[in-house]
């Protein structure tokens, strides 16, 4: 087995999940006022709509995928899944009707939850130390197609709405005719697991995971840090604008120095920081950091000192890593790809309620209404909410490594 080739692929497929996304944001808007004959707000309307479709999509399915890839394998699911997403992008270049575009985003969710899976391969081929430190390389994959998505969707856009579809379209069928040719399977006969659809479906999954000890707290961390997290992507245009009067060029620039930031920390320095305190610690020190980084964005008000915040707001990124690998480590091998699935609908589920909660706080804040103005008001409510996540996190006892049985 080329292990490098393997990972290589699978930090191929995580980056082009992100940067699928962020390469046809640029030109959505202008797509569904093309499709729809509509004006810009009811186009933002329909692309609320469509990012729902997706999220649910993602939620619902994230387990059944984790679950098909611990009985098949994990090569067939990424592969067929990355075919698929290559036909999800051609029927998006095609469509001329809002309702190509709904089957389209139903069709993009599912498969975009081979997330999970490319995380169970990257635990199947990772020993147990080194798991938090492989899972940082796959946040690192994610944040660069998150740097690299906008970008390339805006230098495609200059040559009409459908090209970024076309370009998504040809990124994914080439990456699976990659793998085809270079991805080893990695389940066995010992690890494999039937596949059972009162398992395959989230609160089922959720129900199997969540009885392993420690997971259901761990699981309760992921979900209320993912909201807590999503401040940035959530409110961060809306914030900069009104608190140091941003433009939409600044507003893109800070975004990906931001993610710059988090794929280096997450690529390079994850390794040796838990090499040196432990994955505990890293989670404990991660989370501090962040409460730290938003408590100070939630006063801030000159912008060049929030932008000089950025690397400490990237380096609270090495929270998510170690504290997959924690719950990675705690999964028997049979379990992993349902471990993922199940990670994936909470985040999913996540990605729903963030964007309410932290615009609604950003709304009421901003407002004549409120009892003072603070539009860094949501920032400081995921302080609050990563404060609870340190305080579940050290009442979690130490979990002991699971086998197959």
């Amino acid at each position: 087995m080329n292990k490098r080739l393997a990972t290589t692929f699978i930090l191929i497929s995580v980056m082009l999940d992100s940067m699928g996304i962020g390469l046809i944001l640029p030109v959505m808007p202008d797509l569904i006022q093309e499709v729809e004959g509509q004006g810009i707000g009811q186009a933002a309307v329909w692309g609320g709509i469509l990012a729902t479709i997706f999220a649910a999509m993602q939620f619902l399915f994230g387990p059944t995928l984790g679950s098909l890839s611990d009985r098949y394998g994990r090569r067939p699911v990424l592969i067929i899944s990355l075919v698929i997403m290559a036909f999800d992008y051609v029927l998006m270049a095609l469509a001329h009707t809002i309702w190509f575009l709904i089957i389209a985003r139903l069709i993009g969710g599912i498969t975009a939850a081979t997330q999970s899976t490319s995380a169970a391969y990257m635990a199947d081929i990772s020993e147990p130390h080194e798991k938090a430190a492989n899972f940082g390389l796959i946040g690192a994959a994610f944040g660069m197609g998150f740097v690299l998505g906008p970008l390339l969707g805006g230098l495609l856009a200059e040559f009409g709405t459908r090209a970024p579809f076309w370009a998504a379209a040809f990124l994914a069928a080439a990456n699976a005719i990659f793998g085809y040719f270079i991805l080893p399977e990695t389940v066995t006969d010992k690890i494999r697991r039937p596949f059972a659809w009162r398992r395959a479906n989230p609160l089922g999954a959720f129900r199997n995971i969540g009885a392993l000890p420690g997971l259901k707290r761990l699981l309760l961390i992921t979900f209320v840090y993912t909201i807590a997290f999503f401040v940035y992507p959530g409110v961060w245009a809306y914030f900069g604008a009104e608190q140091f009067g941003w433009g939409p060029g600044m507003i893109g620039l800070s975004l990906g120095v931001f993610g710059v930031g988090i794929a280096l920390v997450q690529g390079l320095l994850i390794k040796p920081i838990i090499n040196r305190i432990g994955e505990r610690k890293a989670v404990i020190l991660g989370l501090s950091i962040d409460v730290l980084a938003f408590v100070a964005l939630g006063f801030i008000t000159n912008g060049w000192v929030a932008l000089a915040f950025t690397p400490l707001t990237a380096l609270g990124s090495i929270a998510g890593p170690a504290l997959q690998g924690i719950m990675s480590r705690t999964a028997p091998d049979d379990q992993q790809g349902e471990l993922q699935g199940t990670v994936t609908s909470i985040n999913a589920v996540a990605t729903i309620v963030a964007p309410l909660t932290v615009t609604q706080t950003f709304w009421y804040f901003t407002s004549q209404n409120a009892p003072f103005y603070l539009p860094g008001a949501p920032f400081l409510l995921s302080a609050v909410l990563t404060i609870g996540c340190i305080f579940v996190f050290m009442q979690t006892p130490r979990p002991a490594r699971a086998r197959v049985v």
